[in-house]
């Protein structure tokens, strides 16, 4: 899903310089430190980052994927993997005991993001962009210094006492939600740090929100790393910071995927909470109950994001933007639709189906969306959620595949399913006249 965009933006990655230096792990682990404090138990120690310092580096992207040639990182993780054993319970591998080994790095995989972060300091230039409404910004800035969660994120006895009730097969399967969730909350911290940092002269009002954001997504990192570590098994984020893979990101690409990050992560977390509020019996682990409150800090981050499409009117007006949006799109519903059927065992020990939540996900976040983009995809359409279902089995048809023979005709029909989804009539959004036929596809927006 990824291909096109590296593609389009190469010539940007070779052609532009980025010298950000990432944050240093004693940074991070202050950030960390501060935003996380509440969310531990009164005796807990914050969730530490690990002794290492991460030295600089001459870019988040080019600099760390030098690094990695001349050191081999995934045989170095493997070799410390191999020196912690494997978790008794679960068959999880370690990094060394209480530590998990991070999940290996796939397309369907939470990331890490860089991007040209000169470019994004023309973005919200007030000189260069004269579309950006100022008062707006501070608006948010002044909702954003509230802080409406600095006590909401207070850890109790009963997170240890939960997750020791959790056994066998569902264990290894909570873990690894939370390790997903974690990484990507990690993935915002680190991103939305770095950008606060690079804009604080350029743009302070906007910086600040950044800053403001990566303290949020600290928080969120901090929780939920600290639940896992209720299971044994808690993530080095100082190893993740240095060793994971970032990808490149222009900077309308990073405001578009972490627009529908947000807004999906919103949809995601209040669909839970709501469903778990009605059937108490399913509350697996106490972490969904704070969900209700958690999800207010995504729909903020995505508010914010809104105000970046409507300043630049070329995210949203043209008809490139239009093939953008509805390929972002696409990627962030077919993305959320094979991992969460990929691990249906965990949304059945919550009493949830995955398609139907799936699907109800899908559908709010695109009724979000069209506030803003000029075109969404009907998800309404029955083929929709028909070329979903195929990818579904298609993809763990693939994970079983073993040669190259075998893998060749499952591409192929993967391929086929996802560009039949992508031709598919869009449906008109954004500021459009609301349509007046009730039987038309754009009604329901």
């Amino acid at each position: 899903l990824n291909i096109l965009i590296l593609k389009h933006t190469a010539h940007t990655q070779r052609s532009v310089v980025r010298t950000p230096n990432p944050p240093t792990l004693s940074t991070m682990a202050a950030t960390m430190r501060a935003a996380s404090a509440v969310s531990a138990r009164a005796t807990a120690q914050p969730a530490k980052l690990g002794a290492a310092r991460v030295h600089k580096a001459a870019s988040f992207g080019n600099a760390v994927v030098a690094r990695r040639a001349q050191r081999p990182v995934r045989f170095a993780g493997v070799a410390r993997a191999a020196a912690g054993g494997v978790d008794a319970d679960t068959g999880i591998k370690k990094m060394r005991e209480g530590v998990k080994e991070a999940a290996d790095e796939n397309l369907l995989t939470p990331r890490f993001y860089t991007t040209d972060f000169d470019e994004m300091e023309q973005l919200f230039s007030s000189e260069i962009n004269p579309n950006l409404d100022q008062a707006e910004l501070v608006s948010i800035l002044q909702e954003f210094r509230e802080d409406f969660n600095q006590k909401h994120f207070v850890r109790n006895d009963s997170f240890k006492t939960a997750a020791d009730g959790i056994t066998g097969e569902s264990r290894r399967i909570f873990i690894e939600f939370l390790e997903r969730s974690c990484t990507a909350e990690f993935s915002g911290f680190l991103l939305y740090k770095e950008l606060g940092r690079r804009l604080k002269k350029t743009a302070p009002v906007v910086a600040e929100i950044f800053t403001l954001m990566s303290r949020d997504e600290a928080r969120h990192a901090g929780f939920l790393n600290k639940a896992m570590s209720d299971f044994g098994l808690a993530l080095d984020l100082g190893f993740l910071t240095k060793n994971r893979q970032y990808t490149f990101f222009k900077p309308k690409f990073i405001i578009y995927a972490t627009y529908l990050s947000e807004k999906i992560g919103y949809w995601r977390y209040i669909s839970i909470y709501r469903h778990l509020q009605e059937n108490p019996d399913d509350q697996l682990y106490p972490i969904f109950q704070y969900f209700e409150n958690w999800c207010q800090d995504e729909n903020r981050h995505g508010d914010f994001f809104t105000a970046c499409l409507k300043a630049r009117p070329e995210f949203v007006n043209t008809w490139e933007a239009k093939l953008w949006v509805r390929f972002f799109s696409l990627s962030v519903y077919v993305t959320m639709y094979l991992n969460d059927h990929s691990r249906e065992e965990f949304y059945g020990s919550i009493g949830l189906n995955t398609t139907q939540f799936n699907m109800h996900v899908i559908h709010q976040t695109n009724k979000t969306t069209a506030a803003i983009f000029p075109q969404v995809i009907d998800t309404y359409n029955p083929k929709f959620q028909e070329h979903l279902d195929k990818l579904v089995v298609i993809n763990a048809a693939l994970a079983k595949a073993t040669s190259p023979l075998e893998k060749a005709p499952l591409i192929a029909g993967f391929a086929s399913n996802l560009l039949t989804l992508a031709a598919m009539a869009p449906i008109d959004s954004g500021s459009i006249d609301l349509a007046e036929d009730v039987n038309s596809p754009a009604f329901m927006y």
